[in-house]
């Protein structure tokens, strides 16, 4: 961990999380990539026990809004993350993911918002698409309808612990 630096983990705080991929490349541009994220981050989900609030996937990073998992620590769950999708998806590069991550506490209303508002912007921001509901890689159309996702059946095959109503819809929303 870089001097100075002091993560605030135990506390029963959220955590928007940020990872980018090496040297910032757009190595999420493309749908597969993006898919086989989602699987990742769904079994991680399932094995660490966390609820994910909000995510986006970005070209060439990702945002996460979680609890703390419940079975392991919050860097561990990240290493676990950023190591499994690395192994499916770094093909002959050297690296997949830059080293660390960016982890703010979340613990009022105010800053939950802000930074559930700031997830599903964030391909508006970057003009990907002119309104985030056009953006398939985030949490927001479940926040919006609260349908399931359209990958839903996708992440069903793929993942065999996820059954009925437990099953994540892109994003496990509690308030």
């Amino acid at each position: 961990m870089p001097l100075g630096l002091e993560r605030r983990h135990n506390l029963g705080h959220l955590h928007f999380i940020t990872f980018s991929c090496y040297h910032r490349l757009p190595y999420l541009e493309t749908t597969k990539p993006k898919e086989i994220l989602e699987l990742v981050i769904e079994r991680t989900r399932r094995s660490h026990n966390f609820l994910l609030y909000a995510y986006v996937l970005m070209p060439e990073h990702i945002h996460l809004l979680l609890s703390e998992p419940k079975n392991h620590s919050l860097s561990s769950t990240i290493r676990v993350l950023k190591g499994e999708s690395s192994k499916l998806l770094k093909g002959t590069r050297d690296h997949f993911w830059q080293p660390r991550y960016y982890d703010f506490n979340v613990f009022t209303t105010s800053k939950f918002v802000e930074k559930v508002q700031y997830i599903h912007r964030n391909p508006v921001t970057r003009s990907l698409v002119t309104k985030p509901e056009d953006y398939p890689w985030s949490s927001f159309n479940h926040y919006a309808t609260g349908k399931p996702s359209p990958n839903r059946d996708r992440l069903r095959r793929n993942s065999p612990q996820a059954t009925g109503s437990r099953h994540l819809n892109r994003a496990h929303i509690r308030f």
